[in-house]
């Protein structure tokens, strides 16, 4: 039995999990709804304020879904109860983020400032010029803007600049010495 599959999802009050046919999952919490279709194979029995997740037999692909759909589950509650948030910070001379409205302004060294559009999920904040925090429901969705905005600049190794994520250790290089 999976590890992660065989733990239950434990439900905090305030949130709702409404399980209809073909496993389509609503979650409603404080934070707000997601909705999901989880994997048909799996059995999703709800039991109070916790969740069972069962898979039919052990063949591979349903060994390897059981604990994708539980925690695809626990995302989900998590998400609507606590939120989620990714930290980038940005390095280089002259690069910077600012927020205007609902848009995130990056000046990263193109010729044009890259734009971003804040969405009914995806949020950002700008705590210092250098620092961008994404944050949101949605884990998926969060990691996903996040790894767009990174992709933008990524970090490079020999002087650092670029956009990172703040848990993120850069490799360094040594440049080449001349003769």
């Amino acid at each position: 039995m999976s590890r992660i599959g065989r733990m239950p999802v434990i439900i905090p009050a305030g949130v709702t999990v409404d399980i209809e046919e073909n496993n389509k999952v609503t979650v409603k919490g404080p934070k707000g709804t997601l909705v999901s279709n989880l994997c048909p194979t799996m059995t999703l029995e709800k039991d109070g304020a916790v969740i069972h997740v069962k898979r039919p037999d052990d063949e591979k692909e349903n060994r390897a879904l059981h604990g994708l759909t539980r925690a695809l589950l626990e995302n989900m509650v998590v998400g609507v109860t606590q939120g989620y948030s990714k930290t980038l910070e940005i390095v280089g001379v002259g690069y910077r983020a600012q927020k205007t409205g609902k848009t995130l302004d990056l000046t990263l060294g193109h010729s044009h400032p890259v734009k971003f559009e804040e969405t009914d999920t995806i949020k950002f904040e700008v705590p210092n010029p250098n620092t961008v925090v994404v944050s949101g429901i949605s884990k998926q969705e969060v990691g996903q803007v996040a790894a767009e905005i990174r992709a933008k600049r990524p970090p490079e190794p020999y002087h650092g600049k670029g956009v990172k994520y703040s848990d993120e250790k850069i490799r360094r290089k040594t440049p080449k010495t001349g003769k």
